[in-house]
C-alpha cells in the first residue's frame, strides 16, 4: 500500500472515531459501560471474521514465534484496558476533558518508542505531538474542568492506546495478519468486559436493544472498519507520525457535534482544528521533502 494511501485511511480512521464519541456518551443513558463494551467489541469481531479467513488463506503465515504471540497478547491487554478505562472514565467526567486527555497518547507513543524500543522519531516530530495536543486543548474551548478519577482513568487509557498505537503496525507487519489480530483484540475485549459486566452491572437485552443505533456505528464502523484499517494502515507509517494523524479524532468529534447535537466551534476552536490539521501535514510533508532532497 502506498503511503499516501495509508495515510488516507487513518484520515478515515479518525473520521469514525470522532463520530463515535456522541454514540458512546449518549449509549452510556441506557447500559453500563462494560455491557456497551461487550456488545460493541462482540459485534464488530464477528463482522470481520470472515475477512480473517480469507487473510489466513491469502496470506498462508509461517508459523508464528512465541515473541509474536506474547506482543499480540500485549496488544490485546492494551486495547482493552484503553477501551474499559476511557468508557468507564467518560462516565465520571466531561466530553471536553476526556477528548483532551485521551490525546495525551500522541506524547506517549514517541516517548514510549525512544525509551522502550530505542526508536528515535524525525525531530519534526516533537515539535508536531505537542501542536497536536495544544490543538486538541484549543478544539475543546481552550479549558479543562476541575480533574477528578475519571480524569485520571482517562489518562490511564491514553498510556494504553500509545501501547496500542505503538504495536499495532509493527506486529501486523512482522506477521503479516493485522485484520486478525485486530480480531483478537475485540473478542478479548469483548469476553472480557462481559464476565465484568455480569460481576459488576446488569446487563439485559431490553437496555441493548434501546441503544442498537449506537451499538451498530460503534460495532460496525467505529470497531469493524476503523480499527482494522488503522491496523493495515500502520504497517506502512511510522507509530509516532500515525499518533499524530490519529489526533484528528477530536476534530472529528467536533464535526460530528455540529452535524449531529447542533453544537458550535468557538473562534479558539477553529485554532485548535488548524494546529491539528498543520500538525500532521508537517510530520508527513518534512520527512518526504527531505528525502527528495537527499535523493536528488
Amino acid at each position: 500500500m502506498p503511503r499516501s494511501l495509508a495515510v488516507l485511511a487513518l484520515i478515515l480512521t479518525t473520521m469514525l472515531w470522532g463520530f463515535a464519541f456522541v454514540a458512546q456518551k449518549s449509549a452510556m443513558g441506557e447500559m453500563g459501560p462494560l455491557t456497551f463494551i461487550a456488545a460493541r467489541y462482540l459485534l464488530g469481531g464477528l463482522a470481520i471474521v470472515p475477512l480473517v479467513l480469507w487473510e489466513l488463506r491469502r496470506r498462508k503465515p509461517a508459523r508464528l514465534t512465541r515473541r509474536d504471540l506474547w506482543q499480540i497478547a500485549l496488544i490485546a491487554v492494551a486495547f482493552f484496558l484503553g477501551v474499559w478505562l476511557q468508557q468507564l472514565g467518560l462516565t465520571m467526567t466531561t466530553v471536553t476533558n476526556g477528548g483532551f486527555l485521551t490525546s495525551l497518547y500522541v506524547l506517549f507513543v514517541p516517548i514510549l518508542a525512544l525509551v522502550a524500543l530505542r526508536h528515535s522519531p524525525h525531530p519534526i516530530l516533537w515539535a508536531c505531538a505537542p501542536m497536536a495536543v495544544v490543538g486538541v486543548y484549543f478544539l475543546n474551548g481552550g479549558r479543562i474542568d476541575g480533574l477528578n478519577a475519571g480524569d485520571l482513568l482517562v489518562i490511564a487509557s491514553a498510556v494504553a492506546w500509545a501501547v496500542q498505537v505503538l504495536l499495532i503496525g509493527i506486529v501486523s507487519r512482522s506477521t503479516g495478519l493485522p485484520i486478525t489480530i485486530s480480531v483478537i483484540c475485540f473478542l478479548t475485549t469483548a469476553l472480557a468486559a462481559g464476565g465484568g459486566a455480569f460481576v459488576f452491572e446488569t446487563p439485559n437485552l431490553a437496555a441493548i436493544g434501546n441503544g442498537w443505533v449506537e451499538l451498530l456505528y460503534a460495532g460496525l464502523l467505529s470497531t469493524a472498519v476503523a480499527f482494522t484499517l488503522q491496523a493495515v494502515a500502520q504497517q506502512y507509517v511510522p507509530p509516532a507520525n500515525a499518533a499524530i494523524i490519529l489526533s484528528a479524532e477530536g476534530l472529528f468529534a467536533a464535526i460530528g457535534g455540529a452535524l449531529f447535537l447542533g453544537e458550535r466551534l468557538t473562534p479558539i476552536g477553529y485554532a485548535g482544528a488548524a494546529m491539528i490539521f498543520f500538525a500532521i501535514v508537517l510530520v508527513e510533508a518534512v520527512p518526504a521533502l527531505q528525502q527528495r532532497r537527499s535523493a536528488a
